[in-house]
């Protein structure tokens, strides 16, 4: 078979990532990291339909990953995801507002929402501390919406106090149309009544929803041109490296959190590499999925570490090959909202029925938006259309947070361009009442060319590992007991359901469906490592791409397997 120059180009720069990243780790290279080819070693799988036969010797995998941790073909490097790059305590600010004093009733007989939002706004604008909500259920009528840096929302606990919600975003907001065309309703994937926004996104974003001007929700702005240049890359650098050369640094300062940026060349180039560059990304027909085509160029949140001279040096090593064909560029994005946090309370919908697939009224949980570097914590949903979304965040963490009651259409999801985010000792539970007709369930969902994104310890008693199309790529699902009953989903003009550096690792499903879950046989570069035995039924997921896939499946039958969590195994390594 011919080999493509973009192939070449690509097995190159992967030869000198893995020299970096040894070196990055004391220059340890094992002898089965050195000799793997480009299509896994023996006994993995290689192409489309193929696994590693039941009984296959482990191929270790771990041990590949320790050797080239910033570059290993089918694992992602997740070791920062999260707060404060994986921090394991988040900060305790000191108490400057109690919301009994600005006249929330603990009773449920009044309106809170008024009270909270004040006392988070004079929190907030006079610099940060926490609002303290004591235990009781507080009624509120309207959104919670935090959008102050350095601000936390404290709740005595998720078992004593609850954020009790009478009314939908639908009636709060208005009615929220899809920026594609349709009769679909946003909210079905968009908007919290908990919201974590900047204030000014929050009211841009509002505003354009009340003008029915369907708004991009993402890390530019309502539109994808609302940003400035502050640099042109000039060199190429691989995947893996911390730093690109620009034109001129004169604009660029170490702690700036700005967007590296790539456009897609005419053949999209761009897609293909994310796809792994596998041999059917260059034969996949992209030019009609113009919704995933409105995704690019794609956007990486990155915090300067370091300026020297024109080398621009970043806090997590680059997502993707740093190509000129792409045209890549450091600019600015909208102001996040930093270090801030929701915890310890219930947010509960007063009863309604599920509504019919997308078209969601909005009784939604809690939404992290233009987030970074924020935390929830012990926060439990109850009776929501959508639980708990990311949309545009960045290394949030999601943590011991519960969804529960009458059944949810996501009960979790990460989109619109989310990256370096953890979710972890995470809950779905089965749902009190029968599925209504016409609703679906996914899951833990991922889409819209998010990337690092990590799920851990997790136990869901339904749904699905919902990979909801969109081209997502590198994203880690670990440690997680799952009775698999959800579908993925996503529009067909979204593109494919995965990029590459996919890992399933240590994954036990109690019904035994392989479908979403096994993914040697679907996603390219992927890797699925100690999984239980399945068997595929109800399956909807197939290949994108055809050819060689490059995938790999091993300790296959045997859930448990040391390291169980691969996001724990990757933080001890890092540290």
């Amino acid at each position: 078979m011919a080999i493509s120059r973009r192939r070449l180009l690509t097995a190159s720069i992967q030869v000198a990532s893995a020299a970096a990243a040894a070196t990055a780790f004391g220059g340890a290279v094992t002898t089965a990291a050195a000799a793997q080819p480009a299509a896994g070693p023996p006994g993995t799988a290689s192409g489309a339909g193929g696994g590693a036969e039941a009984g296959t010797q482990p191929t270790g995998l771990w041990a590949e990953f320790r050797a080239t941790p910033y570059t290993h073909p089918q694992i992602p490097y997740v070791a920062q995801a999260g707060f404060d790059g994986g921090a394991r305590h988040f900060p305790r600010r000191p108490v400057r507002a109690n919301v009994l004093h600005y006249g929330a009733v603990p009773d449920g007989s009044a309106d809170s929402a008024p009270a909270i939002n004040r006392a988070l706004r004079e929190v907030g604008e006079a610099g940060g501390g926490t609002v303290l909500v004591p235990p009781g259920t507080y009624r509120i009528d309207d959104v919670i919406q935090l959008g102050w840096s350095n601000t936390t929302l404290r709740g005595a606990g998720s078992g004593e106090t609850t954020l009790y919600a009478t009314k939908s975003l639908t009636e709060l907001i208005g009615v929220y149309g899809s920026r594609y065309g349709g009769d679909k309703s946003s909210w079905s994937w968009a908007g919290g009544l908990v919201w974590m926004c900047p204030a000014d996104r929050y009211r841009t974003l509002t505003d354009a929803i009340r003008a029915k001007d369907w708004p991009f929700e993402g890390w530019t702005g309502n539109k994808r041109d609302e940003f400035e240049v502050l640099a042109h890359v000039t060199a190429e650098s691989a995947q893996g490296g911390r730093s690109v050369t620009v034109d001129d640094a004169q604009r660029l300062r170490p702690g700036d959190r700005v967007l590296l940026q790539y456009a897609d060349d005419p053949a999209h180039g761009l897609l293909d590499h994310m796809a792994g560059d596998v041999e059917g990304a260059a034969s996949y027909y992209w030019q009609d999925k113009t919704k995933l085509l409105s995704y690019v160029p794609y956007e990486w949140p990155a915090r300067i570490t370091a300026v020297h001279g024109r080398q621009v040096t970043f806090d997590r090593p680059l997502p993707l090959d740093t190509r000129l064909l792409w045209q890549p560029r450091i600019t600015t994005c909208v102001p996040p909202l930093v270090n801030s946090g929701v915890e310890g309370l219930t947010i509960q919908m007063t009863p309604t029925p599920q509504s019919p697939h997308l078209l969601d009224k909005g009784y939604n949980g809690l939404v992290a938006q233009c987030t970074w570097d924020c935390w929830v914590d012990d926060v439990h949903a109850i009776d929501v259309d959508n639980g708990f979304l990311m949309v545009a965040a960045k290394a949030t963490t999601f943590r011991r947070t519960r969804v529960s009651g009458r059944g949810s259409h996501h009960p979790y999801a990460c989109r619109e361009g989310a990256h370096d985010n953890l979710f972890e000792d995470f809950r779905i539970d089965q749902r009190t009442v029968p599925a209504p007709s016409g609703t679906q369930l996914h899951g833990i969902n991922v889409e819209g060319l998010s990337s690092y994104n990590v799920w851990s310890r997790g136990a869901m008693e339904m749904g699905t590992f919902d990979t909801h199309r969109g081209l997502p790529f590198a994203n880690v699902r670990t440690d997680i007991t799952v009775s698999n009953d959800g579908s993925h989903g996503g529009d067909a003009s979204a593109g494919p359901l995965y990029g590459a550096r996919f890992t399933h690792w240590n994954v036990t499903v109690t019904n035994g469906r392989a479908g979403c879950v096994k993914i040697d046989d679907v996603a390219p570069y992927s890797a699925t490592f100690a999984l239980s035995t399945v068997r595929p039924f109800g399956q909807i997921d197939v290949p994108d791409f055809t050819g060689p896939l490059h995938s790999r499946l091993e300790a296959y039958g045997t859930p448990g397997v040391a390291p169980v969590n691969l996001y724990e195994a990757q933080r001890e390594l890092l540290l």
